[in-house]
């Protein structure tokens, strides 16, 4: 336990003093946000707000939870070495994106295809070393299962583990892509992914508490590093918690795709290491609204050809061109995620009540 207190209070100072050092040194080199013209107009006047604000966040995950450990004379888990690895690999492809934007000073960063091609890379990466016999412990219980989950496992959707992987693949491509849609909006997405990152904390805290190598049992949990992964889940919120400070409206800094998608992957990797791969579209139910909004508007767009079923996607610009304010949006958007996240939780306690 002492090692989640260190990892989320580090980060949290952590970013809240380095994203103010971070915000100088960006404007400093002018390395500010472009705008697509095509958004709302009220954006225009964000032109040139610091960018690649999520270099911070991973930074201060990193040295968040090796300082944790190292005080608490602790080793680092196989799984949480690979969700810091899907982590800083995703943030990697984000920055490439985020840095190609602002040194040709236009809107649109890594071509559809390479984005996607670093995406698949890491994620496949991640997926052929969480289901390695190698990073097995004494029990035989590798970082990722070969069957779906929703709460624990499914023995009987159990799956190649090519077929696996492809699952894998999805799942992170789809985390990582719904959190980069959904920030938006100054602090929407930071605060958002503070909720269900502090949600996975206690998931993975709890599991703890009812592990079946502490306490075996009908309803104990089949999970590699539980304790481990609350370490980071724990650093994970402080890092957004103390960015948002600096990120919420009017924001300061944005964290770009380097802070969206090694977030988005981080949410995958938690997901797919604690059994509850299902689960995260109830807990980050937010992210999988604004996701549906977008592959909605496009459907609708091509089965109509030319109508649109929205203003503008993804969901938060619809109701900015409604004439809602920007901060009206992003707190009902919280509300939306804090309720999502409750539901969440509250599924996740239930089953395991029935099952005690």
């Amino acid at each position: 336990m002492r090692a989640i207190l260190l990892a989320g209070g580090l980060s949290l100072i952590l970013t809240l003093l380095g994203t103010r050092v971070a915000i100088r040194v960006l404007v400093a080199k002018g390395y500010g946000q472009l705008i697509r013209d095509d958004g709302p107009t009220t954006h225009h006047t964000k032109r040139g707000t610091p960018t690649m604000g999520g270099l911070v966040i991973i930074l201060s995950v990193v040295l968040a939870y090796f300082i944790a450990k190292l005080l608490t004379q602790d080793w680092p888990s196989a799984s949480a070495l690979l969700l810091l690895f899907l982590f800083v690999g995703l943030g990697t492809v984000g920055f490439l994106d985020d840095y190609i934007k602002i040194a040709k000073q236009r809107s649109l960063g890594l071509r559809s295809k390479a984005k996607m091609a670093g995406q698949t890379l890491v994620a496949v990466v991640f997926g052929l070393l969480a289901l390695h016999p190698a990073l097995a412990d004494s029990r035989g219980e590798t970082p990722a299962s070969r069957a779906i989950s929703f709460i624990r496992d499914f023995p009987a959707l159990t799956l190649p583990s090519v077929v696996v992987i492809v699952f894998i693949m999805l799942m992170i491509a789809g985390a990582s892509n719904g959190v980069n849609l959904t920030d938006g909006l100054d602090g929407l997405a930071t605060g958002a992914s503070t909720m269900v990152f502090g949600a996975y904390t206690l998931v993975n805290i709890w599991q703890n508490n009812q592990w079946c190598q502490i306490a075996p049992g009908p309803a104990c949990y089949e999970v590699r590093d539980p304790l481990d992964l609350a370490v980071v889940a724990s650093a994970l919120t402080g890092a957004c918690f103390g960015f948002l400070w600096w990120n919420a409206s009017p924001a300061k800094i944005f964290m770009g795709d380097t802070g969206s998608l090694s977030l988005g992957g981080a949410l995958a990797g938690l997901a797919i290491l604690t059994r509850t791969e299902l689960l995260l579209l109830i807990v980050g139910g937010l992210f999988v609204l604004i996701t549906l909004s977008v592959i909605l508007q496009v459907g609708y767009f091509k089965a109509t050809k030319g109508k649109r079923l929205f203003r503008m996607a993804p969901l938060q610009h619809h109701f900015e061109l409604k004439g809602w304010a920007e901060v009206t949006i992003v707190i009902r958007f919280w509300i939306i995620c804090g309720l999502c996240v409750a539901a969440g939780l509250g599924v996740f306690y239930a089953e395991w009540v029935a099952g005690a």
